[in-house]
């Protein structure tokens, strides 16, 4: 169902006299946070596939269903709206690693990370045309670059959380955590860059295979890429 938030300051009040008033205020957060969480999927995709230079808000809006007015409600321009898209596409993936890490080898956890760290579905391909878009961004925009630091940052600290836990458990050798992540983070841009462009010498198995066996001598662990 289409939502236009054009007329919000015309629309009639709704009759609320047998409503309970905090239900009615979680109602609506709940409504709002449902179409900001839209938008932003809508807006992952239409960049995706056409590009940030590419794309107007409008094309946004009318890839979610909504008004442009209630797209410039949520989001003042473009550029924010990009920014909490990348965020948006990112924290999912973070929300996938988190499952179950508590009850798996570190192993397991850290081969699932760099996992979705390579375009291996549809949907990280197109989390990986995103990044492609934020890097052509943040070599010419101060606040692109930050985001991308900043995103950086989050990925190096979850490899390194796995790490540590590895450590701590016995599992992984101990070593320098923050250098084995720096290197994964590099091997696995490098890879995955490759499998985009569809490079006939480098596929998904070799890909993952290669960037285990970097860091394998280092964790004390076999060569074999786990089971995920």
């Amino acid at each position: 169902m289409r939502e236009d938030g054009a007329g919000r300051g015309n629309a009639a009040p709704a009759d609320t006299s047998d409503t309970d008033p905090g239900s009615t205020h979680v109602a609506k957060a709940e409504r709002t946070l449902e179409t900001r969480e839209r938008i932003l999927a809508a807006a992952c995709e239409v960049i995706a596939e056409v590009g940030f230079e590419k794309i107007r808000m409008r094309m946004i809006a009318e890839h979610a269903g909504v008004s442009t007015a209630l797209l410039h409600y949520h989001f003042e321009n473009r550029e924010r709206l990009f920014a909490e898209a990348m965020t948006h596409s990112f924290g999912q993936t973070g929300t996938e690693l988190e499952r179950d890490a508590d009850t798996v080898p570190a192993s397991v956890v850290l081969a699932r990370i760099l996992h979705n760290m390579l375009p291996t579905d549809p949907e990280l391909r197109q989390d990986w045309r995103l990044w492609q878009e934020l890097w052509v961004r943040a070599l010419r925009d101060e606040t692109a670059q930050q985001l991308a630091v900043d995103l950086y940052d989050q990925l190096h600290t979850w490899l390194a959380q796995a790490i540590r836990r590895g450590i701590a458990s016995g599992e992984f050798h101990d070593c320098d955590v923050d250098a084995t992540s720096t290197l994964l983070l590099a091997l696995s841009d490098g890879f995955g860059i490759r499998l985009m462009l569809g490079d006939p010498r480098i596929d998904l198995p070799a890909a993952q295979a290669a960037i285990w066996r970097a860091v394998a001598g280092t964790l004390g662990v076999p060569e074999t890429f786990p089971a995920i």
